[in-house]
């Protein structure tokens, strides 16, 4: 039995979501995060200087680890964000601005 029917939760009707141009399902309520790990994907930016692999840390929007790019808008933590039908998530790159 998965926590779903667990919890005999009724989520809404599934969605998508692109991750880097991948077409990912989320449910109604779930954070970018969320959607993400439950995509099998953790981490979705890397260390300006190291270039080491990050994704969620706190989970909870004080850390800075989960940054992604969403509809072109930078800098934004992906365990904050709910994740909206149609959303353009994109790996956060070095800032996250051009130039």
């Amino acid at each position: 039995m998965n926590p779903v029917e667990r919890a005999r939760a009724r989520p809404g009707a599934p969605f998508t979501i692109t991750f880097d141009g991948r077409e990912i399902e989320a449910l109604p309520g779930r954070t970018v995060a969320a959607a993400l790990w439950a995509a099998g994907v953790f981490s979705w930016r890397s260390t300006r200087g190291a270039g080491r692999p990050r994704g969620v840390f706190c989970g909870i929007g004080v850390c800075f680890d989960c940054l992604v790019t969403v509809d072109g808008r930078p800098n934004l933590r992906a365990c904050l964000v709910p994740a909206e039908p149609g959303a353009d998530v994109r790996t956060q790159e070095g800032t996250g601005h051009d130039g």
